[in-house]
């Protein structure tokens, strides 16, 4: 539906029978129609604080105003700079372009990771593989590409606030993973319902990527986490944690596998099952 800006990507915004369809000016006969009617009565649920940032306006104001009919609060603005001067206002989501004049999607991920947690969704033109791979791997929990369906793109919202919801909520404080379950008020964690004897940085890696199943973690990342820029240990402990946990774990559970090394990238939370 959208592409970066409507002067240079050749999209253009009409309105047909009052619906606003976006056309791609060089293959016209491929258009995508939104419906911007949907159905009212939607004021139950808690008002969500979601954050738009793309140098398309045209792409801000409808998804501005499509998610607003749903009783989200959108705050949108135009460049990465904007972002970083906004962003600690406590958004629930963020929405976020990629191909941006100054600081772009990419970098500003990488600025804000660190200082927020909500669940960040990247949209954009780019298509390639090794374009969303980055994109998941430095923060973003979520990519779609363009032209997207307005429908979808609330629907993943909803996806992603709903399990914000579920780890935050005191009354449902256990998180599980196939044979893996933490309990984040005792700070411990199970596999097939026996306590691992872990220490507790080898406890906050498990946390930190059970609660972040999507995200790739680098090493470095991993360390300013759990063990912080201060400390005087050395990065190779983050290896060592990991070798330790997943020895621990096999002690118990010899058939699955739950953290996957992506050599080049880091690490991040995938139960595989492992033939034996």
């Amino acid at each position: 539906m959208f592409n970066q800006t409507k002067k240079k990507a050749g999209y253009s915004l009409i309105t047909l029978r009052g619906y606003p369809i976006c056309i791609d000016i060089e293959h016209v006969k491929k258009c995508v129609l939104i419906p911007m009617i949907c159905k009212v009565g939607y004021g139950r649920m808690n008002k969500k604080k979601i954050l738009v940032v793309d140098d398309n306006e045209d792409i801000c104001l409808t998804i501005k105003q499509y998610l607003e009919l749903y009783n989200y609060i959108v705050e949108i603005v135009h460049s990465g700079t904007e972002a970083l001067q906004i962003i600690n206002n406590n958004f629930d989501l963020i929405i976020l372009d990629i191909m941006m004049e100054g600081i772009d999607g990419m970098e500003l991920c990488g600025i804000i990771r660190d200082r927020v947690d909500c669940p960040i969704i990247f949209v954009s033109a780019k298509t390639l593989e090794e374009d969303k791979v980055q994109a998941l791997s430095i923060g973003g929990d979520d990519y779609m590409t363009k032209p997207f369906s307005l429908k979808e793109l609330k629907a993943r919202i909803d996806s992603h606030l709903r399990r914000e919801e579920r780890i935050r909520s005191n009354d449902r404080h256990l998180l599980s993973s196939k044979n893996i379950t933490i309990d984040l008020l005792a700070n411990e964690v199970f596999c097939k319902g026996v306590k691992l004897q872990l220490t507790k940085k080898e406890y906050e890696i498990i946390k930190l990527l059970m609660l972040n199943k999507n995200m790739v973690f680098s090493k470095e990342r991993i360390f300013e986490r759990v063990w912080g820029l201060d400390s005087e240990s050395q990065l190779e402990t983050v290896t060592e944690s990991i070798k330790n946990i997943r020895k621990k774990i096999r002690s118990l559970d010899k058939e699955t596998s739950y953290i996957k090394t992506l050599y080049g990238l880091g690490y991040k939370w995938d139960v595989t099952y492992e033939k034996r």
